[in-house]
């Protein structure tokens, strides 16, 4: 009998290139880690927030009013993007890559050492909400500029699988603040989360951020950008090139209806949920850990399948049957929720979960194979931020002022239903790039 072997050499260039990849899609997977590892915190902490850094003590003004801390940093974001996402096309991915990690992971550290209201009055909130502006600045231009580099890296047939890992990235980071937050909300009295507790979340970032701008340092660019670099693809002005080309416009405007789903579904059905459980449905802190954990880690487990369904079969139906499957249940699945019931809540969410794991695991690789390398990062930036500083950001305290008004418990299954229709249309109207390779793209 005889056996075929592969040549030794064929062996360690495959090991190589396993490697490779593997370390490019942690390193791009921990940035989005800790941008949205705060955001997990924040949302779960708002209660508290507010009580610490505005003087009505955590009443429905200060509600609004730290929601609206949160919603105002998403308005810095196309701004970053456009910084950062420039520096990207002009530069290279690693070197934005390292630039808005060392951002956020300072500005969330800052905010786990500021004073509260008590302390030093007004400028408490000024400074939080500095420091989550500066956030915002850097998460405009993270998402493209890691999102580019993992997929710029990927092999074409598996760009949807190895892209998923990001966003399973960012949901675990929702999954970890949120439980970090109700642990020590448990484990600690009122007044000691009110003192120290809070701050615990935030300053974990520090360690987080420090070990992912060590990976990031020692990555090589990906082959597209310096493909793209030696034949003197780069522009000058990644900017310009994005708002003079009519072509691009295009493009923008159908990422920012392609994009409209992932901006409502991702800050009202999980970053937005455990306030919304617990405060305007009444259920335990325990209670709405419990459905939002569950919720996550349904989406966790979804989002690589959905990834690797869209490698093979193409990102269109995998979009559709998401956004349309949301567009026809997330008000059933809300009516779940309203009853008060764990156990119908939690079946709620996990449907929703499941269903949006379709949109969120491979929407940032549609984004990534929607633009050129010359200006991916610049008008990647734009069209994502515009759509989730108007969509996305602004929703929880949108969410908060209607339902303090009008009682009306299911305003945010309407707003996920809106969203969801608008991205059925783009995604009708866009074109199937699955099959195209990077550097292809014009």
């Amino acid at each position: 009998m005889t056996t075929t072997n592969k040549p030794p050499g064929q062996k360690t260039i495959a090991a190589e290139e396993k490697k490779r990849l593997r370390k490019t899609t942690v390193a791009g997977s921990l940035g989005v880690f800790v941008e949205f590892y705060d955001y997990g915190a924040y949302g779960f902490l708002a209660a508290t927030i507010a009580k610490v850094f505005f003087p009505d003590s955590g009443g429905p003004a200060a509600m609004i009013m730290t929601w609206g801390i949160f919603g105002l940093t998403f308005f810095v974001r196309p701004l970053g993007g456009i910084v950062i996402g420039s520096f990207a096309d002009r530069i290279g991915r690693r070197a934005a890559l390292v630039l808005s990690l060392t951002l956020m992971t300072g500005a969330t550290t800052v905010i786990g050492l500021l004073p509260g209201y008590e302390t030093i009055g007004i400028a408490a909130p000024i400074l939080l909400l500095a420091m989550r502006l500066i956030q915002g600045f850097s998460a405009g231009g993270e998402v493209a500029s890691a999102m580019s580099f993992v997929g710029e890296s990927a092999p074409d047939n598996h760009r949807g699988f190895l892209m998923s890992w990001c966003q399973v990235g960012s949901f675990c980071a929702l999954l970890t603040g949120t439980s970090l937050g109700v642990l020590l909300s448990r484990a600690l009295s009122e007044e000691a989360m009110l003192s120290w507790g809070w701050r615990i979340p935030f300053l974990i970032a520090a360690p987080i951020g420090i070990l992912g701008y060590y990976i990031r340092k020692k990555l090589q660019d990906t082959p597209v950008f310096a493909e793209a670099r030696e034949s003197d693809e780069i522009v000058d002005s990644p900017l310009k090139a994005t708002v003079t080309d009519s072509s691009t416009r295009r493009k923008m405007g159908l990422a920012i209806g392609l994009t409209l789903l992932n901006s409502s579904g991702y800050y009202i059905l999980f970053s937005y949920m455990p306030s919304y459980l617990n405060k305007e449905l009444g259920f335990t802190q325990l209670a709405g850990l419990t459905v939002t954990a569950v919720s996550l880690i349904a989406i966790i487990i979804a989002i690589p399948i959905a990834g690797t369904v869209s490698d093979r079969i193409g990102r269109k139906p995998v979009l559709l049957t998401s956004s349309i499957g949301l567009t026809l249940l997330v008000v059933p699945c809300y009516m779940l929720m309203n009853l008060g019931n764990v156990g119908a809540a939690i079946a709620g969410a996990v449907v929703m979960a499941v269903l949006f794991a379709g949109h969120s695991g491979i929407i940032h690789c549609v984004m990534v194979e929607l633009f050129p390398t010359r200006v991916r990062g610049t008008a990647y930036s734009l069209g994502f931020n515009i759509s989730t500083a108007v969509f996305g950001g602004a929703a929880p305290l949108i969410m908060t002022a209607i339902i303090t008004a009008t009682g009306n418990h299911s305003v945010p299954a309407y707003y996920v239903v809106l969203t969801a229709i608008g991205t059925t249309i783009a995604v009708l109207i866009s074109t199937e790039n699955s099959r195209i390779a990077l550097d292809k793209v014009s």
